[in-house]
């Protein structure tokens, strides 16, 4: 489905984002990978990509930079020779309520979540206009849309985040290039597994397919907003959340 494309994919190391980067390479992409922290997990994953037939570098970039991001598209293209598809996945959490935030902790999760999402954009778009053609795919959240106690800064960042999608969706239509937004509910990860039994519970009641779901679910919706099976849909935020916020 992805054949001869290349996804330059942010916070790929680990988590969704490297679902997301093994099911794009599972369908045939090459996968630009973009981590922060782990580079012992980045060249795991990196391994696992190449496994699979496809072409794979890693690079350390902190997407919150302006400059850095700049650098780190012309280095993709120097790599790569183009790319076609932009996934923002990277992401950060300091929850905590309101009250009791720090503005670090508040800044520190719109810098990453939604200012690295900005230069991303901006930078790597500009190559897609030029294409004439590209896919977009923005991982927002449930609670850009619905809201979370503890956070405020963490919502916020991914409300904004849809913002940005539907406005880039807007003024990049016409150049060819499609922009989308997944917001997923809760997702099965190692974050999901230590919470306590009683918040899983309580998450289950409120959701009416009465289960978690897989970053799998997530990793399908991306590969098919990024194929050509997609060119006709832009502007959109898909839900990911079995049924939690109707």
């Amino acid at each position: 489905m992805l054949k001869n494309k290349t996804a330059l994919i942010t916070g790929g190391a680990r988590g969704i984002g490297r679902g997301i980067a093994l099911k794009m390479a599972e369908n045939g992409a090459n996968i630009a990978l973009v981590y922060r922290g782990s580079q012992e997990q980045a060249n795991k994953t990196q391994l696992e990509l190449t496994d699979l037939g496809v072409k794979a570098e890693i690079y350390q970039c902190d997407v919150a930079d302006f400059d850095a991001t700049k650098k780190l598209v012309q280095d993709v293209i120097k790599d790569f020779g183009t790319f076609e598809i932009l996934v923002n996945n990277a992401g950060i959490t300091r929850d905590k309520l309101l009250i009791a935030m720090k503005e670090d902790d508040f800044d520190a999760v719109i810098n990453t979540n939604l200012k690295g999402a900005f230069n991303m954009t901006k930078h790597a778009g500009s190559h897609l206009l030029k294409k004439r053609c590209g896919r977009i795919v923005n991982i927002s959240s449930i609670s850009g849309m619905m809201g979370n106690i503890g956070q405020c800064n963490y919502s916020a960042a991914k409300a904004g985040l849809i913002g940005l999608t539907k406005s880039s969706a807007k003024e990049m239509a016409l150049r060819g290039v499609t922009c989308n937004a997944i917001a997923p509910g809760f997702i099965k990860t190692d974050m999901t597994d230590a919470l306590k039994p009683e918040i899983i519970e309580k998450i289950l009641k409120n959701t009416p397919l009465n289960r978690f779901g897989s970053i799998e679910d997530i990793a399908n919706m991306c590969v098919y907003l990024s194929s050509d099976l997609a060119g006709y849909i832009t502007g959109e935020v898909i839900k990911i959340d079995g049924g939690l916020y109707i």
